[in-house]
């Protein structure tokens, strides 16, 4: 696909026509990020584009000297004669699909997205179009979510059960979405909740944008010592390989929240008592029901499990094809969590700043897509 409107490039997918750079690997010019995810949203380029909400996260990620470009869903962006607008993913706040048209053919890249509403995130919004770039992280159809009513419900008597028997309960999740998300679901009333610093300053983050948060309490040492036994603490899966911070807590029972704790072994290589199948992608039926809805007529299927999603869209008379990228789905948390681990040993630093100024954009929509003088 030589004359396709995106390509897979040495930095990224580029839209030549544009000339920018949907969540590239390399730094560039002009970058649209999909969300603020490590594997989707590098430092180091000169200029972003991003939804408002998903700003204060990317702010967080990239360099301080980045240009930060907000432009609100569903308002389009002509960009070197091609027209660029963003639609929610309802991965995590702010994260966003991106909608490309140029000469009257439409792509959209997901990056990744839930289809499952949650009170964390804008919900996910269908975008129809000719060609739509789908991520496959659980591609597999093994991979089907129950409720996450009944996820917390499991999750809120994992706690209670630990209280009766004296032991702080440790749930690991994602820093940046699925930790927020656990937040808004759990029952805040059965008891104190901690957070590790990784987790800390995106519960801020998402605080200042209006999403409803519990009241938490920094996870230090002596917050650790007077709800032993009795808290919750959220910490990021790259905690887990920090004894003497688990110490802290006494006797404890260890959980993790992913969509990959559906699968036994995974629970045991993690070495955690309980697996909680949470996931903030669309599970197997969600990744069809979407990809069947937009109308595409070509299907790109990127990181996860693309093979099997292909092989099944041709045998549904699909014309679906492999796009090789560097993405890496719900793996990248750890990657996420490691960039801040210091932070629960030298406690909160100015960050809260930086989310809430990346609120604000610093230029100008229109001003992406022109080279600088």
């Amino acid at each position: 696909m030589a004359d396709a409107l995106l390509q897979v490039t040495e930095r990224g997918l580029y839209c030549a026509a544009g000339d920018f750079y949907i969540d590239p690997w390399q730094p560039v010019t002009r970058a649209v990020i999909t969300h603020a995810h490590a594997d989707h949203a590098r430092p180091g380029s000169k200029r972003y584009l991003t939804s408002p909400t998903g700003a204060a996260m990317l702010r967080l990620r990239v360099d301080s000297y980045a240009r930060i470009v907000a432009q609100p869903f569903g308002e389009s962006l002509h960009v070197n004669g091609v027209r660029v607008s963003l639609h929610p993913a309802g991965h995590l706040l702010g994260s966003a699909q991106v909608r490309v048209e140029h000469q009257g053919e439409v792509w959209v890249v997901s990056g990744d997205y839930k289809t499952e509403v949650d009170a964390t995130c804008e919900p996910f919004e269908l975008v129809p179009c000719h060609t739509f770039i789908t991520e496959s992280t659980f591609g597999l159809p093994i991979y089907r979510w129950r409720p996450q009513s009944e996820i917390f419900t499991d999750i809120n008597q994992w706690w209670q059960q630990n209280q009766a028997q004296g032991r702080t309960s440790i749930l690991f999740a994602y820093a940046l979405g699925k930790a927020q998300r656990v937040l808004a679901g759990v029952d805040a009333t059965l008891g104190p909740i901690l957070i590790h610093g990784a987790v800390h300053r995106f519960v801020h983050a998402y605080r200042n944008a209006g999403i409803v948060q519990p009241t938490t309490l920094y996870a230090d040492s002596d917050a650790a010592r007077r709800y032993r036994g009795e808290a919750l603490v959220i910490a990021p899966p790259s905690a887990a390989g920090s004894s003497g911070w688990l110490r802290k807590f006494g006797p404890t029972s260890l959980a993790f929240a992913s969509g990959w704790m559906r699968i036994r072994g995974a629970r045991r290589r993690r070495a955690v008592d309980r697996g909680f199948v949470l996931s903030d992608h669309a599970d197997w039926d969600g990744l069809l029901t979407t990809i069947r809805a937009t109308g595409a007529e070509r299907i790109g299927v990127t990181h996860g499990y693309t093979s099997t999603l292909v092989r099944y869209l041709v045998e549904q008379s699909m014309d679906a094809f492999v796009m090789l990228t560097r993405y890496e789905g719900e793996t990248s948390g750890d990657a996420i969590d490691n960039e801040d681990a210091a932070q629960d040993a030298s406690g909160i630093t100015g960050d809260e700043t930086m989310a809430d100024n990346a609120m604000i954009s610093d230029a100008s929509a229109s001003s992406f897509g022109h080279d600088e003088e």
